[in-house]
């Protein structure tokens, strides 16, 4: 997947008002409008200019695609960081606007196709708030163990010049013990202020978690990379490995391989049932750096009659 360089589309800086991007769209829209135009690829150009649009036009949307696309260029390989939109405050308002397949992958790899909900509620005159959402990292020892959390959220909003610009708030959050990566958390009363005497909005707050070399999560399991000796793995040991909730004893039988895995059953993220830890072996060669290790090593290779290419994808014998 190639980056999209949105600005570049509409040939304007990154700086643009969103009057500008407003004119640069119209213009465009109607060079490459295919009932019109004359272009041969003027189906295809249309739309890159109705996404770009898309993006560029809503404060929020363009705020997050600015603070990770600033790292990027038109046309370069591109993934989606991690949790690349984490802290961005962003209304409950539809994401797709209809087109299905009109939308890039780039686009969906960044927005998706999500729905949101209808929007304030009427009633007697009076309208509720919208929902907010937010996606927030915490700490796999956080899911674990519960934690009282202070969070900053970033809030896009345009200034008088018609620029974005970010506004902060802070906001002390309760992370229950056993929350797991994509649950929501509801905080009632913190999304859009209300009109008339309307309610406000809830503000939701999805949990990621955040990346750890050295713990991986799949739902309530947690998996971890356990390095081990080649004596250790050939002939068995005990040994103290850290998980997530402190220390423990592993006994590691004696003939295993790289890529074994070792249960430790209700060890996971706490819930009912409470999730599984599993330790992944791996096998770790000392170096040989001197001559007494390289001949120790000549010595290993002499006592045993091994060639681990006999035998592709079978066991060692």
């Amino acid at each position: 997947m190639k980056f999209k360089d949105y600005y570049e589309v509409f040939g304007v800086e990154r700086t643009a008002t969103q009057d500008e991007i407003k004119r640069a769209y119209r213009k465009l829209a109607r060079k490459y409008h295919p009932d019109v135009s004359k272009e041969p690829d003027a189906e295809a150009r249309f739309k890159e200019v109705g996404e770009a649009y898309e993006v560029l036009k809503d404060p929020e949307k363009r705020a997050a695609y600015d603070q990770m696309g600033s790292q990027w260029k038109s046309g370069q390989d591109f993934e989606p960081p991690p949790n690349w939109n984490s802290g961005f405050e962003f209304s409950d308002r539809d994401f797709d606007t209809g087109g299905g397949g009109d939308h890039s992958d780039f686009f969906e790899a960044l927005f998706g196709r999500r729905t949101g909900g209808a929007g304030a509620h009427r009633a007697r005159g009076h309208a509720q708030g919208r929902d907010h959402h937010a996606k927030i990292e915490i700490e796999l020892l956080d899911a674990y163990r519960g934690a009282q959390r202070s969070i900053t959220l970033r809030v896009p909003m345009i200034d008088a010049k018609g620029t974005v610009t970010l506004e902060e708030r802070r906001l002390d959050v309760t992370v229950p013990k056993g929350v797991r990566e994509g649950q929501h958390l509801r905080l009632a009363g913190q999304g859009a202020p209300g009109f008339g005497e309307g309610p406000a909005g809830d503000l939701y707050l999805e949990i990621a978690f955040r990346p750890d070399g050295q713990f991986r999560v799949e739902g309530r399991d947690v998996y971890m990379d356990l390095p081990l000796a080649p004596w250790e793995a050939a002939l068995g040991a005990a040994v103290t490995a850290t998980t997530p909730d402190g220390p423990v004893q592993l006994t590691v039988p004696p003939g295993s391989a790289a890529g074994r895995k070792l249960r430790l059953k209700g060890k996971g993220i706490p819930g009912v049932p409470p999730g599984d830890l599993y330790a992944v072996l791996s096998i770790v060669l000392p170096l040989a750096d001197t001559e007494a290790r390289r001949e120790a090593f000549r010595a290993f290779a002499k006592a045993f009659d091994f060639n681990p290419r006999s035998n592709p994808g079978g066991k060692p014998s």
